[in-house]
């Protein structure tokens, strides 16, 4: 049992705002990620050719980007089977050994936020990438001893929001490394219309498109709030989601035109009334608003730098003049 609380299955890694429904399988079936998505359809087709497992791969980004997908996606073109793990639930060698004893050959071992596995365990997983064995210490102090265990050829997918905190051993034992970006409109309205296909509810274009510039640049919070419209949708008897739908569940959503939520404002918010508008200092800033840093860091600051509304500087954060923009304000008069 504790095994299986280590390796999970494909359901319980995944969140639960993708079902297995809607998640792809195929690399032509994947939207977006052109350049990420072609490169490994190559490397997957080499080593088949040679006969080899392919290379070990860094997958990294911000989350809801699509990184758990891609790596049963490589999987699945390699025609392989996958183990799936998260760094945090690795805390112990004999943690790492029982997932990496129930490999076979060609096997694709998925870690997801591998950046928080600790350290001494990287230190063991080392040899397990570079000559696939595993040398461990057993037993207590005074009683312990040495064992090897060899592993069979496999593929380990690492998959970060925080490649920087990845040590430098780990990150040059990937021999294929590919950053995820936000996607376009375009991209998810595609991706929009075939959940719409998938859950058979249907939506207009102008519907999807709506719902696309709202989404953040990501898949999962368009499928998440492709749910939610739904729902909207359903109650009022719509055989299809329209324009106006979309538009009064968004805004009841407290989603705007940009995909910003309540969060969002309130954090923008508080570097311009409590601070001035910045620099401000990321514990300061998540104590004013009651979000834990790393969720700031990793779910909120991304969106927020890449469409220009916060800029991160030697002294802390600051809000731009397009920020007071969006949110009605003048620097000489703010809200």
């Amino acid at each position: 049992m504790e095994n299986e609380s280590i390796i999970k299955n494909y359901d319980l890694i995944d969140d639960n705002i993708m079902d297995n429904t809607i998640r792809p399988e195929t690399i032509e079936e994947y939207i977006g990620q052109t350049d990420v998505k072609e490169n490994i359809k190559i490397f997957v087709e080499a080593a088949k050719m040679r006969n080899e497992p392919l290379d070990h791969v860094l997958l990294y980004g911000p989350p809801g980007l699509g990184k758990t997908t891609l790596a049963f996606i490589i999987a699945h073109e390699l025609g392989t089977k996958i183990k799936t793990a998260s760094g945090p639930s690795i805390e112990k060698s004999g943690d790492l050994a029982a997932i990496l004893s129930t490999l076979e050959p060609g096997d694709v071992l998925f870690i997801d936020e591998i950046h928080r596995m600790p350290r001494y365990i990287e230190e063991i997983l080392y040899p397990a990438m570079e000559d696939f064995s595993l040398d461990i210490i057993i037993g207590s102090e005074g009683n312990s001893r040495n064992i090897k265990i060899d592993l069979p050829p496999f593929t380990l997918v690492g998959a970060t929001t925080r490649a920087g905190d990845l040590s430098s051993p780990l990150r040059d034992r990937f021999g294929i490394v590919s950053k995820l970006q936000y996607y376009t409109i375009e991209e998810l309205s595609t991706i929009i219309k075939r959940t719409s296909r998938v859950l058979e509810m249907p939506i207009s274009d102008e519907a999807a498109l709506e719902l696309a510039k709202r989404s953040r640049g990501t898949p999962r919070i368009a499928n998440r709030l492709f749910k939610r419209v739904r729902d909207f949708a359903m109650v009022k008897k719509l055989a299809e989601i329209d324009l106006k739908t979309t538009d009064e569940a968004l805004n009841r959503l407290k989603i705007d035109k940009m995909g910003l939520d309540s969060t969002d404002h309130e954090l923008l918010l508080a570097i311009i009334n409590k601070f001035n508008g910045g620099p401000v200092g990321i514990e300061a800033l998540s104590s004013s608003i009651g979000e834990e840093v790393t969720t700031i860091e990793d779910v909120y600051e991304p969106f927020l730098l890449q469409a220009g509304l916060l800029k991160r500087t030697s002294r802390g954060r600051v809000v731009t003049d397009k920020a007071y923009e969006i949110l009605g304000l003048s620097k000489n008069n703010k809200g």
